[in-house]
């Protein structure tokens, strides 16, 4: 029994990857055969893995047509990143509250750390990597487990997004700061005890975005549609 929880996770886990970043394109019917021969797993598996991701919002579900996958427009994304900045603001005023001094010199050793990644050069997939980083901390130091599950799930269909965001902003700026400045804001609001200064500061730090979705989304549809020559 355990061996096949494993393997059904790891079909979940795989296919997830793949709808993140968008394998499949935006609305196109998944051929749940060719995928099950793709991946060497067999279709019960496989068809609980989509259910999952379905009720997840990775993938959309059409009675009689099958699996699809979700659609990729400015509204749904604009959606999920003023959820993000609820959940994120929410988080970071109980972690205000409830970190310990300790807790929070780590997390400003952790964004020092990090100005070594904001430069010329750095690879957009690592520059999203220590931007969620950076946020999931936040909310773990809230104490609210559901919160850091909400967090995850938004973080997961948002990722080729951010992906396109971050790579578009190194490009602007040249690699210099980045998100880093505004890090440093939200913890020395933090470690100053001012949960209302700090849960603005990551709200606004998010909502700065909001400007570039359409932008994002269109860059998107040219990777995904068109891909850059190697």
């Amino acid at each position: 029994m355990t061996k096949n929880i494993s393997r059904s996770d790891g079909i979940y886990r795989e296919v997830k990857e793949m709808a993140a970043r968008f394998d499949f394109k935006p609305d196109a019917r998944i051929n749940e055969s060719e995928l099950s021969l793709r991946l060497n797993v067999s279709r019960t598996p496989l068809r609980e893995a989509l259910n999952r991701l379905a009720s997840e919002g990775f993938l959309t579900y059409q009675s009689g047509q099958g699996f699809f996958c979700r659609s990729l427009n400015p509204l749904e994304i604009r959606n999920l990143y003023e959820a993000r900045a609820a959940i994120e603001a929410e988080a970071v005023r109980l972690a205000t509250d409830r970190a310990s001094d300790a807790e929070l010199e780590d997390l400003n050793q952790f964004i020092t750390d990090a100005r070594a990644t904001y430069r010329p050069g750095t690879s957009p997939v690592e520059l999203v990597r220590q931007d969620q980083d950076f946020h999931l901390r936040l909310a773990h130091l809230s104490g609210n487990g559901e919160l850091l599950k909400l967090l995850e799930n938004i973080n997961a269909r948002i990722h080729y997004i951010r992906l396109i965001d971050l790579q578009a902003m190194s490009e602007q700026r040249g690699g210099q700061d980045l998100d880093n400045q505004s890090h440093e804001r939200i913890v020395a609001a933090m470690r100053a005890r001012d949960r209302i200064a700090a849960s603005q500061q990551v709200r606004d730090h998010i909502e700065e975005r909001l400007s570039e979705v359409t932008n994002n989304v269109k860059r998107a549809f040219s990777q995904i549609y068109v891909p850059q020559a190697s």
